[in-house]
């Protein structure tokens, strides 16, 4: 068993409100640089900029997990991780059905970009992907799990876009076996008796590249592999330095 240091929320361009230099070369190198080993993009409500991040982060030494932040018909954020490329293609593609059909405003929400693992542009992407999908929380980690992947709720401790802001209280029939936080979680939110007992650890929930944080958390791992990553986090993020 070995420790790896992790982030599992990062944004690409491709995000609405995403920094236009977060191109998969660049997250990839500045994860590296940050000392993480174990990262995942989760761009919001798609998963069309992983396969490139995938890719740069390998050369740099990095495990990449394919992933998304959904939004919930709640408007709660979801983060959702794959084991491969061809399962988060396949759920992002659901998810696509399952948006609004609305189209993306590049004045007010900013670009959201395609590009390849060397940050040449591919396109712009017009659907609304800041927009709430109709997928139910309730649904979400059922949803993630029959692709292979995990779901569990993000930021939880923040104002808004999270579970416990929109939804009020952390249900065990949700069927998240981990919660996330932001940095600045305030440090009696787990004395709530719904949350005690929760397993939790944070996520940049980087959107530029200055908000990637050092390496501070680690999992617990025999191999490094997405397999394993995720095996981690369905059986509750067992704790090591730094995770609760």
């Amino acid at each position: 068993m070995k420790q790896y240091a992790f982030d599992l929320h990062l944004h690409s361009c491709l995000s609405p409100c995403g920094g236009e230099d977060n191109t998969p070369a660049n997250l990839a190198g500045m994860c590296a640089l940050a000392g993480l080993e174990v990262v995942a993009l989760t761009d919001h409500n798609t998963c069309g900029n992983c396969a490139p991040f995938c890719r740069a982060a390998e050369r740099c030494g990095l495990l990449a997990l394919p992933g998304m932040e959904l939004t919930t018909v709640e408007e709660a954020h979801v983060v959702c991780l794959f084991p491969g490329l061809a399962e988060a293609d396949a759920f992002s593609a659901l998810v696509r059905e399952k948006l609004p059909p609305l189209k993306n405003n590049p004045a007010v929400f900013g670009p959201q970009i395609y590009m390849d693992e060397e940050d040449r542009v591919l396109g712009e992407e017009d659907a609304f992907l800041a927009g709430a999908s109709s997928v139910g929380i309730y649904d979400a980690a059922a949803l993630a799990a029959s692709f292979g992947g995990v779901a569990y709720p993000a930021h939880i401790d923040r104002p808004s876009f999270s579970l416990l802001a929109n939804l009020g209280l952390w249900d065990p029939a949700m069927g998240f076996s981990v919660a996330e936080i932001s940095k600045n979680c305030p440090p009696d939110l787990f004395d709530r008796p719904d949350l005690r007992g929760v397993p939790h650890f944070d996520g940049s929930d980087a959107h530029y590249l200055d908000q990637i944080r050092d390496a501070h958390q680690y999992m617990v791992l025999p191999e490094r592999t997405p397999q394993a990553a995720l095996a981690w986090l369905r059986s509750g993020a067992p704790a090591s330095d730094g995770i609760s």
